[in-house]
């Protein structure tokens, strides 16, 4: 990773963008990988899409998803305290004492997920967290200070923490790896295919879709705009290598072994195969993943669409999934551009991917 990718990695993760609120991160997007595309354009609900031979009839896509999850202000008390409904499946258990930002229509307001002090509770009789107790304190005295202050019900709010590194750049920590480094890794592989001169013969369609977390919708709307012929979907997976993982049930992928292909039926098995094979010619490390009815991805809403389209998921294994530190491995992130840049590489113009011709 060069400087200008790491720059755009930082820029692009720090800018918050929840789910329904994308435009701005989506225009950090745009700007980085403009230079290595033909044309663009955004749907109406912001999903971007950047494109290379615009003019081929076979259409290929990679995918992300730009969004993250947050919260929504739902009801503010008369003495002024705020309490959220989920925007995606935003974790009540961390909230509490999280530092929040809430984009009102005055600007951005700073606040605070209160808790009561460890003093007043009584052991063994203690509250979990949960959205009927969590709740943010803006440092207003009444429900007209927080209104004033431009926040009302529907105003959405992140978290303000921001892009680390751990352990000498080995791995990397914060909000919103799900999945805007999907986004960065699409975009770095528009770059490296213009920057090695190497012109794919199908239009490749780079599409950065919003609104996956409550439900796929961005890709939903999309693909039927696009009518692509396959599509390869990168998203996160559970690194359960961490403690308190069951790998009985969420399968054995560890951080710094490779990406993870995906078995699912929304999987098309050719396709599959040829990222396999893509791998192993490559000798890119790679792992094995398996979804018994859905991948509750975006691979889903591609794969059920236009009558049928050839999909696949290629996954970054991450630690603490949907928490303020979401945490992945530097080489997981390489390898994962590197078999997404290869696999477009060796993929024939026009290729037939059914299984009975």
């Amino acid at each position: 990773m060069d400087k200008k990718s790491k720059d755009f990695l930082y820029k692009y993760l720090n800018n918050p963008s929840p789910t329904g609120h994308e435009a701005e991160g989506q225009k950090i997007w745009l700007d980085y990988i403009k230079p290595y595309v033909d044309t663009s354009f955004v749907d109406n609900y912001g999903t971007a899409v950047a494109v290379v031979n615009p003019e081929a009839p076979y259409k290929v896509v990679i995918e992300a998803h730009a969004d993250e999850i947050a919260w929504y202000v739902n009801y503010i008390t008369p003495e002024g305290y705020i309490y959220v409904i989920r925007n995606g499946g935003s974790d009540h258990q961390i909230a509490p004492s999280k530092r929040v930002l809430l984009h009102g229509e005055n600007g951005v307001v700073e606040g605070v997920f209160g808790w009561p002090a460890i003093h007043t509770r009584k052991p063994g009789k203690e509250a979990n967290p949960s959205l009927e107790n969590i709740f943010i304190d803006v440092g207003a005295a009444s429900k007209e200070e927080v209104e004033e202050m431009g926040i009302v019900v529907g105003t959405v709010i992140t978290y303000e923490d921001e892009l680390r590194e751990l352990n000498k750049g080995r791995y990397f920590s914060g909000r919103a790896l799900d999945n805007r480094i999907g986004g960065f890794m699409i975009a770095e592989v528009a770059r490296r295919l213009n920057e090695e001169k190497h012109e794919v013969p199908f239009g490749l369609y780079v599409v950065n879709a919003v609104q996956e977390e409550v439900g796929l919708r961005g890709a939903e709307m999309i693909t039927q705009t696009l009518k692509p012929n396959v599509a390869i979907v990168t998203d996160v997976c559970h690194d359960s290598s961490a403690p308190m993982y069951n790998k009985q049930l969420e399968g054995d992928t560890k951080g710094g072994n490779g990406p993870v292909l995906t078995v699912a039926p929304a999987v098309q098995n050719n396709l599959f195969k040829m990222l396999v094979n893509t791998a192993k010619e490559k000798e890119i490390p790679f792992q094995r993943a398996a979804s018994s009815r859905v991948t509750g991805t975006d691979t889903d809403a591609f794969a059920y669409s236009n009558g049928g389209v050839p999909s696949a998921l290629i996954s970054l294994p991450l630690k603490y999934m949907h928490t303020t530190v979401e945490t992945a491995h530097a080489d997981d992130i390489e390898n994962t551009i590197k078999l997404m840049t290869e696999f477009l590489k060796q993929l024939p113009n026009e290729h037939d991917f059914r299984y009975i011709k």
